[in-house]
């Protein structure tokens, strides 16, 4: 086998290969032989045709097959012994053979070298934020409101409460899209509908019908009414004052307290949001290191390898869309929109691998065992959780990449200008980790 390789620019190779003819013809012949016995040809019993008659039906498949194996082997064999890390999926292309020899070329590129840069300059935020009973307090409050209960009233609506209505709206007397609903729902007061809309309803009582003007925004996101006056007639059909649960025993067992003690709510309830605090705080932090890691460490990226994450992150998003009930099978998703995404993880692939490597930071079992440990937690049987995790090597696999992602996380603090600083919990609590 003759080998012949050139750069063709940064990550970027040719290979060209020529293999001896004699022995894929060798090989070719040897596979006809066993095609032969139990090849079913018109005229012949199974295993009975000549030689000739499988070449004439079998063979151009069979050497089509040969060369495809011969290409492969020869290519990795090669790139083996270059001592060559390819990345993504070789391009094979004929090339002008003789009468002695098959030759082939491989366009493909090569993992970069990743050098990471110097951390100790590095300033990377750790966010930190403290659970004090305050937030707490406003946690019981989200409970209880998710909890509301609406009593009808026969006094004039006002903000706080929910109204039920029939409305019909109309653009210089014609009706519109999207103009008018029966028995709509919503709670005055939270920006559901337009300003002018709900003011207008603001002091009716039920029964009550009331036609109000209301003028939609030049930006308003439908264009047929947009920057439009239109006139609704509204009837009030009910309105109902919310009322919020007591913070009392019943409401504790509401929460799976079972004897409804309601410190032991209040315990549960801290605990649960400690455990998302940290949990956010872990993610901010985590991504924090990860985009330090990628300024201190630049590199050019596989083109082959962002092209096969844009797949995947293609296919993603349709599946997605799906979920949603929408029709994706025709719907085009530009690549462009995946793209630096794709890079990011390409990435940071590549940086996370390199340090894991080079400084032995792979994932203990121990490790991953209080990683599951710690998912657990927070179910009913935290056993059959752990059970589950364990009854599979593959389900292994995210724990295990979560850890390996912890250690690389520890290692670089430990190396860079770690500069704390406090986030409220309003804040945290409304990123979306």
């Amino acid at each position: 086998m003759q080998v012949q390789l050139e750069t063709l620019s940064g990550l970027e190779r040719r290979m060209s290969i020529a293999l001896p003819l004699a022995a894929i013809d060798a090989q070719v012949n040897e596979r006809l032989k066993r095609v032969a016995r139990t090849a079913k040809i018109q005229g012949f019993r199974p295993g009975k045709a000549p030689a000739k008659i499988v070449e004439m039906n079998y063979g151009a498949q069979v050497r089509e097959e040969v060369l495809g194996e011969q290409v492969q082997q020869a290519f990795y064999k090669a790139a083996a012994e270059q001592k060559l890390r390819v990345a993504g999926y070789p391009r094979f292309e004929p090339a002008q053979g003789d009468a002695e020899s098959f030759k082939f070329a491989a366009a493909f590129e090569v993992f970069p070298e990743v050098v990471v840069g110097d951390l100790a300059g590095k300033e990377i935020e750790k966010p930190k934020t403290e659970v004090t009973d305050g937030e707490i307090d406003k946690t019981v409050d989200i409970l209880r409101k998710q909890r509301t209960r609406f009593n009808r009233v026969e006094r004039e609506a006002a903000n706080g409460d929910r109204v039920i209505i029939d409305f019909k709206g109309a653009i210089d007397g014609v009706a519109f899209e999207g103009g008018s609903s029966e028995n709509f729902p919503f709670m005055l007061g939270q920006g559901q509908m337009l300003p002018e809309f709900e003011a207008g309803i603001i002091g009716m009582k039920e029964g009550e019908i009331k036609s109000v003007e209301v003028s939609f925004p030049a930006d308003y996101h439908g264009k047929d009414v947009a920057g439009k006056t239109a006139v609704f007639e509204i009837m009030v059909k009910n309105v109902a004052e919310a009322q919020l649960p007591e913070v009392n025993e019943e409401f504790a067992k509401q929460l799976g307290i079972a004897d409804g003690d309601v410190a032991k709510m209040r315990a549960e309830i801290r605990k649960n949001v400690e455990r998302e605090v940290k949990r956010r705080l872990t993610a901010q932090i985590k991504e924090n290191v990860m985009q330090a890691l990628i300024d201190v460490t630049p590199m050019e990226l596989p083109k082959a390898l962002v092209d096969l994450e844009v797949g995947r992150l293609m296919e993603q998003a349709r599946q997605d869309l799906a979920q949603r009930g929408m029709q994706v099978k025709d719907m085009p998703l530009p690549a462009d929109l995946f793209t630096q995404q794709a890079e990011r993880r390409v990435a940071l692939g590549l940086i996370l691998s390199a340090v894991v490597e080079a400084n032995q930071l792979e994932a203990k079992p121990e490790q991953v065992k209080a990683l599951v440990e710690e998912f657990a937690e927070s179910y009913e049987q935290p056993e059959d959780v752990i059970q589950w995790y364990y009854a599979s090597q593959e389900r292994l696999e995210g724990p295990t990449s979560m850890v390996l992602e912890d250690n690389v996380v520890e290692f670089v603090l430990a190396k860079a200008n770690v500069v704390e600083k406090e986030v409220s919990f309003e804040t945290l609590m409304g990123q979306n980790a």
